[in-house]
């Protein structure tokens, strides 16, 4: 099969990561959350001190984190100086503060270079996910897809992930979504978008596994006619 680089973007809660980790171990593609880079760097700054209100100190220090990412889509892993983030990038501290660390515009060039870096070197090609792959990190992918869905939706799936881990509720993780996508859609550097080129698909009413076979039948779509 020919190797085939898709780029799914779009804000929390619209069914990226489910997606895209299936889509990517269906056809037998490597998989990267670009988000969890992004949460992983954040973390590290929280975790040593650093001011993330201060976007020269985050600046300062943003190349120092030794950030690795496991593409397998079966089991995506992240770690930072050789520790294991999965857990502790997911806490609601880092969550609150991931999209000022992240609007910096050296930690968004460290991590687009890393991200460009592991897409070019998946030999089968790449399910890549995040807010500005399609625009920014990849904009000459094969596939461009930008899912969307009602605030309300996205808040319901996002609590229900939360569940067992954090407690919360369905108007809360409203109100963070809204304004996390307010944030990351007004940043100066790759602000969250939809490319000229990219399909959208608005999930609210879909289940996963039709999200799933509409990016799959796209993705083989263009397989074909390469």
């Amino acid at each position: 099969m020919e190797s085939v680089i898709v780029a799914i973007d779009g804000p929390s809660g619209t069914g990226k990561s489910s997606t895209s980790k299936a889509v990517a171990a269906e056809l037998g593609l490597s998989y990267l959350d670009t988000g969890a880079q992004y949460r992983a760097i954040t973390w590290w700054m929280l975790t040593n001190g650093i001011d993330v209100d201060d976007p020269s100190a985050i600046a300062t220090v943003c190349d120092k984190p030794v950030i690795e990412s496991g593409t397998d889509p079966l089991a995506p892993t992240i770690s930072v100086d050789g520790v294991d983030a999965s857990g502790p990038i997911r806490t609601r501290e880092v969550t609150s503060r991931v999209s000022a660390v992240s609007a910096v515009p050296e930690v968004r060039a460290r991590i687009t270079e890393l991200q460009r870096t592991i897409a070019s070197a998946a030999e089968k090609g790449i399910v890549v996910e995040g807010r500005d792959i399609g625009t920014t990190v990849l904009p000459a992918a094969d596939v461009k897809i930008f899912l969307t869905a009602s605030p309300e939706a996205r808040a319901a799936r996002r609590s229900g992930e939360l569940k067992g881990k954090e407690a919360t509720d369905l108007a809360a993780t409203r109100e963070a979504l809204i304004k996390r996508d307010a944030a990351d859609s007004g940043r100066k550097t790759s602000p969250l978008a939809k490319a000229d080129d990219a399909v959208e698909v608005d999930t609210t009413d879909l289940t996963l596994k039709q999200v799933i076979e509409c990016v799959v039948a796209l993705v083989e779509e263009k397989r074909a006619s390469k």
